[in-house]
């Protein structure tokens, strides 16, 4: 099944699961009620879609073979204090590495990463202990990448030491799309890919995934569905 995507407006929250059965000891519900907030959105980091600063942050995200890789609002509760830290240093998100080792790039407070190296190749992290959540617009970007713009990709468990390789560098997810990154700093060193202007290859996947969503680009896979 393609992914949902709509015109003007995202999924601004994860999809709520809320038990309404009659449980009150500690065991999965009988009944349950299934909830979608969907509201109009702008850019996801305040000042428009441009490139933003990260730090790696020094907190974990989601344990090895834990519930990283389901969008569930608790993996979104552990971002949150490492989000107010990094806000009150200037920074507009984290860079979380993996808790086992500190050594592979997972995710960002509520976004998938993306990397371009030199050759215009897509590389997209991939954790080998299941803490990377599959996001429907990581997914979406890759079939856009693929089919759309003939690109090559690459999906794989990506090393925080090789991340100053690559020359582009954006935060995908469903409200933000693509929000570039121009810097990622850590204790010892800063990334820098440009704080100046988006990269070609995140803006070319942004528009053309944006203009699917609008009507504007044919849909080659049956994703866009009016809903009367």
């Amino acid at each position: 099944m393609g992914p949902a995507l709509w015109h003007g407006c995202h999924a601004l929250y994860p999809p709520v699961h809320v038990c309404d059965g009659d449980v009150i000891g500690v065991k999965p519900a009988d009944e349950y009620q299934f909830r979608i907030l969907v509201t109009p959105v702008g850019a996801y980091y305040k000042g428009g879609v441009k490139p933003v600063k990260l730090q790696v942050s020094k907190y974990d995200r989601a344990a090895p073979h834990g519930t990283g890789n389901i969008k569930a609002g608790l993996n979104y509760a552990m971002s949150l204090y490492p989000s107010v830290e990094a806000h009150s240093k200037g920074y507009a998100d984290n860079m979380f590495l993996d808790s086992q080792s500190r050594t592979f790039v997972e995710e960002s407070g509520g976004a998938n990463f993306l990397f371009v190296k030199k050759d215009g190749t897509l590389v997209v992290p991939q954790s080998h202990t299941d803490s990377i959540l599959p996001s429907i617009t990581r997914r979406s970007l890759v079939d856009v990448a693929e089919n759309y713009l003939g690109m090559t990709v690459e999906q794989r468990p990506v090393r925080f030491d090789e991340i100053g390789d690559f020359v582009e560098c954006g935060m995908c997810g469903t409200a933000a799309v693509i929000s570039p990154v121009g810097e990622v700093d850590s204790d010892d060193q800063k990334i820098v890919y440009g704080m100046e202007q988006v990269g070609p290859v995140m803006k070319q996947l942004r528009e053309t995934l944006t203009s699917i969503q609008s009507g504007e680009l044919e849909d080659k896979f049956g994703w866009v569905h009016e809903i009367a």
